[in-house]
C-alpha cells in the first residue's frame, strides 16, 4: 500500500536551515573560538536567504548572538533555540522531516554516534523531539538507528543509501535491506532504494552517501569521481545503469589530517537554501573551480556561495553534515 508521506527533496521550497552550535568545549579543543566564527558565517551566509535555527544549550545563547553579529547574519532570520546537543553533526542526529500533504511531520530515529564511536551523545539523540516540541509539529518516533546523512532522496519516492552503512552491524544488528525497505516507504514515503557499495576511505560515518551521491532534479545524479579511488567508479556504473543523468563531481586533492592520513573532503556535501547552494572549497583552486561549475550547471538560476571547508573537515564532515533542511 502506497504511503501518504513524502519526503521532500532539498532543493524544494523550505522553512529553514538548522545547525547545531559548537558549544561543547572537547569539539576541535585547539580550535574551539575559529570553529565558532566559521560557524557563524555559515549561519550568516544562510541567512541571508531564509531562516535559520540554532541548537544551542541557552547559556550559550548571548555568546552566539555577539558572534552572529560579528558575522554580519541578517538577525531577523535567525533564531536560538535551548536545545544542548555533545555535538555539531544536525544532519545526523536532527530530525528527518517528512510531509504528508501539506503537514510537516519530524521523524525521530535513534542516534548513536556512528555506531558507538564517539561519546556520549545522549543529548544528540534528544535533539528531535525538542526540536519537534518548539515547532509545534507532530514527531513520529522510531527505534531503527539511522542518520539524515545516509539517506538521500528526489522528492519522489527514490533514495540512494549505501550499504557500508546500511547494513553495518553498528547500526541495527541483523537489519536487511528489505527490513530497511519496508520501513522506508512506510515512514519516509520511498518506494525504490538505490544501494551504492563504495565509501570514501578514513570515514568516521562509514561511507554516508552524501559525501558520494546527490540528486540535482528527479532522474539526475551528481556522483564523486576520481582516478586515484578506482572503487568510486562501481558508484557511478550503478547510478548509469538507473538514471537518466549522471553527472561527475571530482574530489579534491587530498587533504590530510595531522597524521598524515587522507580526510573525506567531498564537493558533493553541499548543502542547498532557498535560492543558492552553500557549496564547499579546500584551497585548491582546479578542482575547487570545477566543482563550483558543475553545481551552477546542475542548479542554474541558483547563487553557488563557496564556503572554505578545511576546518570543518578536520573533525569529518562539511556543509551538508552540519545542517538540517525543514521543509516549507
Amino acid at each position: 500500500m502506497k504511503s501518504p508521506r513524502r519526503m521532500p527533496a532539498e532543493w524544494e521550497p523550505q522553512t529553514a536551515l538548522w545547525l547545531s552550535w559548537p558549544v561543547s568545549l572537547h569539539i576541535w579543543p585547539q580550535k574551539h573560538e575559529a570553529v565558532a566564527e566559521k560557524f557563524a558565517e555559515i549561519a550568516a551566509v544562510a541567512s541571508r536567504y531564509q531562516r535559520v535555527n540554532i541548537n544551542a544549550a541557552e547559556e550559550a545563547h548571548v555568546a552566539i548572538r555577539n558572534q552572529l553579529r560579528m558575522a554580519g547574519a541578517v538577525w531577523e532570520n535567525v533564531w536560538l533555540y535551548d536545545h544542548p546537543t555533545n555535538d555539531v553533526w544536525c544532519r545526523d542526529h536532527g530530525p528527518i522531516f517528512v510531509k504528508e500533504g501539506e503537514q510537516v511531520i519530524v521523524t525521530n530515529w535513534t542516534f548513536n554516534a556512528w555506531g558507538g564511536k564517539f561519546e556520549p551523545w545522549d543529548l544528540d539523540n534528544a535533539a528531535p523531539p525538542r526540536m519537534a516540541e518548539a515547532l509545534g509539529l507532530p514527531c513520529d518516533t522510531q527505534s531503527l538507528i539511522l542518520e539524515g546523512g545516509a539517506i538521500e532522496v528526489d522528492g519522489a519516492g527514490v533514495m540512494l543509501t549505501t550499504t557500508p552503512v546500511l547494513l553495518n552491524p553498528n547500526r541495527n544488528i541483523g537489519a536487511t535491506r528489505a527490513d530497511y525497505e519496508r520501513v522506508f516507504q512506510e515512514v519516509l514515503g520511498v518506494h525504490e532504494v538505490v544501494w551504492l557499495p563504495a565509501e570514501l576511505p578514513n570515514d568516521d560515518t562509514d561511507g554516508h552517501i552524501d559525501n558520494l551521491a546527490r540528486f540535482f532534479a528527479e532522474d539526475s545524479v551528481l556522483c564523486v569521481s576520481s582516478q586515484r579511488m578506482p572503487a568510486l567508479k562501481e558508484n557511478h556504473d550503478m547510478l548509469k545503469e538507473r538514471f537518466g543523468s549522471v553527472m561527475e563531481l571530482p574530489l579534491p586533492d587530498p587533504v590530510l589530517n595531522s597524521d598524515g592520513e587522507e580526510l573525506p573532503a567531498s564537493y558533493a556535501n553541499y548543502v542547498l537554501v532557498n535560492g543558492a547552494v552553500l557549496a564547499p572549497v579546500f584551497g585548491q583552486k582546479t578542482p575547487d573551480d570545477w566543482a563550483l561549475g558543475t553545481l551552477r550547471e546542475c542548479f542554474p538560476g541558483r547563487e553557488i556561495v563557496p564556503i572554505d571547508c578545511r576546518l570543518l573537515l578536520e573533525e569529518g564532515g562539511a556543509l551538508h553534515c552540519i545542517s538540517a533542511n525543514q521543509p516549507a
